[in-house]
């Protein structure tokens, strides 16, 4: 199934143009954010991140309603996207908010019985947090979306199908990581090719010279003409990757959702003689 949903995700790209406005909004983005980092350093990139993802997830309430709907122009991306912001947004910061209070309370409980968290301890804890939960609520945003559902009936709806499409929900992640890495690899080859003689050096590097390498010694090395060249791949990365991912993720939703029958329980009792009475 997986494979299927990702061909007709394509195809959704390719009928309608309008899908990729949340990629270029977000390679946008992501080059601004870039750009301040370089020259400005993290404080600055570290606050206007929030804002640019609040902005992009408009955009992609919008794209998710159109894809939903099967058509629209630009006026109807907009309204919708303005209809359903909250309804995508909420849930995120429910599911945020709900890895952190368990990351936390898992925290106080190894301090209550004299365990000290180590480093190790603590990634070990936050992807053991973290990719269950981001897993099991993965697709609430579309079905806030594409069932109409309310914050935590959302969350609820998308635990509910991955529970019980498992191994359709991996092959899923399985071809974004694999189309997500295909992309990323491509844009790296081309930005050595473009910065090849600036990096070149580093090819010489013994072990220790490259263990001691920091993310400042790399920017100074590519210099402003590199930090515009990373800029431009960023670009190319969002305007690819947030339409062929969301559009995907939107396809699969909707076959998946479509294929899982909600078994709903009734009450009610046997008489004497073995017939069924519903209340």
């Amino acid at each position: 199934m997986a494979m299927a949903e990702l061909s007709e995700a394509v195809r959704l790209l390719v009928r309608m143009p309008l899908l990729w406005i949340p990629g270029i909004v977000g390679g946008i983005f992501a080059a601004v954010l870039w750009l301040i980092f370089s020259f400005s350093g993290t404080f600055f990139a570290g606050r206007i991140l929030v804002i640019c993802g609040l902005v992009l997830l408009f955009f992609i309430a919008g794209m998710l309603c159109l894809i939903k709907n099967d058509s629209g122009d630009i006026r109807a991306m907009i309204r919708e996207g303005g209809n359903y912001y909250f309804r995508v947004l909420l849930p995120q910061l429910v599911i945020i908010f709900m890895i952190l209070l368990v990351f936390v309370l898992v925290l106080l409980t190894l301090t209550l019985v004299g365990t000290t968290p180590d480093p190790a301890l603590i990634v070990f804890l936050s992807f053991g947090v973290m990719l269950p939960s981001i897993i099991l609520t993965f697709f609430s945003d579309t079905a806030a979306v594409f069932e109409n559902r309310k914050v935590f009936d959302s969350i609820q709806r998308s635990i509910e199908l991955v529970s019980m499409n498992i191994s359709q929900v991996i092959a899923f992640f399985v071809t974004c990581a694999v189309v997500g890495f295909g992309i990323l690899f491509g844009l790296m080859v081309v930005w050595e090719a473009f910065l090849y003689d600036k990096l070149e050096p580093v090819t010489h590097y013994s072990e220790v010279q490259l263990q001691a390498f920091t993310p400042d010694q790399l920017l100074a090395m590519i210099g402003t003409q590199g930090v515009w060249i990373t800029a431009g791949m960023l670009f190319i990365a969002g305007l690819v990757l947030i339409p062929v991912l969301f559009s995907y993720k939107a396809c699969f939703f909707r076959k998946m959702a479509g294929k899982t029958v909600v078994i709903q329980q009734t009450t009610g009792e046997y008489d004497s003689k073995g017939r069924w009475y519903k209340y």
